[in-house]
């Protein structure tokens, strides 16, 4: 764990946030080995950090015991270039024993995910935020999704909230967004507060959620094909309208087109992509499955046109 402050590390290091999947062996096991070469891989690449046992790491799957020792692999593998953030989630309880293991293994920081099932009220859902975030020395973003979306009101409050940094939306709703941002803005007086676009295939919206302020977003993509993610990256931070058109038109949208053809595809597919870079990350845990051969084959399709466009444009993306 880094003693500087996590918001700074965060926008440091300019690239693409690394959402690393949970690699499992052939009896289904967590593969630490695997794991630590994906992250190895992704650091390499020119990830900005990476977030460890989030949505596409499996959270959902892991027991606490596994989670710890993941969280520790990313720590000692990425030894300290860049930050690490481990998910939490589930009701207050375990979001908090969570929390506590992320700490214990030497996490950078907190992505706070949903309460599990339930929908809370506004006061209910500050009420969770604001005990998770006090009960470790750890900075925490929230995830805005699913049964936790947030008034403005509650947002700032969020804001004012210690330990609390940044709010990662994956809710897509912009009005709502510039209306968050702009309460946020005005309320906490030039202090900072980090946004994130936390949409499953975040890149489709990147323009959009800049045209409000939104840079930092956390990209699948580079989990599996980095070299198309970093260049979108830069693309997208210099202005380069035909490269982002370009990617826009002939990767993401083909990809995400591909995502809705099946339940947990937010995840499978991911995997699939990173098993057909060659490293073995093992399948996705039940419940989820595995996406069809069919749909394998057309992922490595739009990777290859993805990267015939990079090669057109002389942008290939390696760090």
């Amino acid at each position: 764990m880094s003693p500087d402050p996590l918001a700074a590390r965060l926008t440091a290091v300019a690239g693409p946030l690394f959402f690393p999947v949970t690699a499992y062996d052939a009896s289904g096991s967590v593969d630490l080995d695997a794991f630590r070469a994906h992250v190895r891989r992704g650091v390499d690449a020119g990830a900005a950090a990476v977030f460890a046992c989030c949505g596409t790491g499996e959270f959902h799957a892991l027991t606490p015991e596994e989670f710890r020792s993941v969280v520790a692999a990313a720590v000692e593998e990425t030894a300290g270039r860049v930050p690490v953030v481990a998910g939490t989630g589930y009701g207050t309880a375990l979001a908090v024993r969570f929390a506590r293991l992320a700490e214990e293994a030497g996490a950078d920081g907190l992505l706070a995910m949903p309460p599990y099932l339930v929908h809370a009220d506004q006061a209910g859902l500050l009420a969770h935020y604001t005990e998770l975030a006090g009960a470790t020395g750890l900075e925490t973003i929230v995830y805005q999704r699913d049964n936790a979306v947030f008034t403005p009101e509650t947002v700032l409050a969020l804001a004012r909230t210690p330990g609390v940094i940044g709010l990662k939306d994956g809710y897509g709703d912009l009005d709502l967004m510039q209306r968050i941002v702009s309460a946020v803005r005005t309320g906490l007086s030039g202090r900072d507060f980090l946004y994130f676009n936390g949409l499953p295939t975040a890149e489709l919206t990147g323009p959009a959620y800049r045209g409000i302020g939104v840079s930092l977003y956390s990209s699948a993509v580079f989990a599996f094909a980095p070299d198309i993610a970093l260049a979108f990256y830069r693309a997208l931070d210099s202005g380069d309208r035909p490269l982002v058109d370009g990617l826009l038109d002939t990767f993401y949208r083909p990809l995400v087109e591909l995502r809705a053809k099946g339940r947990g595809y937010a995840v499978s597919l991911v995997k699939a992509g990173v098993r057909l870079e060659g490293l073995d990350v093992g399948p996705v845990r039940s419940p989820l499955t595995e996406p069809t051969a069919a749909h394998i084959e057309e992922l490595t399709g739009i990777v290859a046109a993805g990267r015939a466009l990079l090669e057109r444009h002389g942008a290939r993306g390696h760090g």
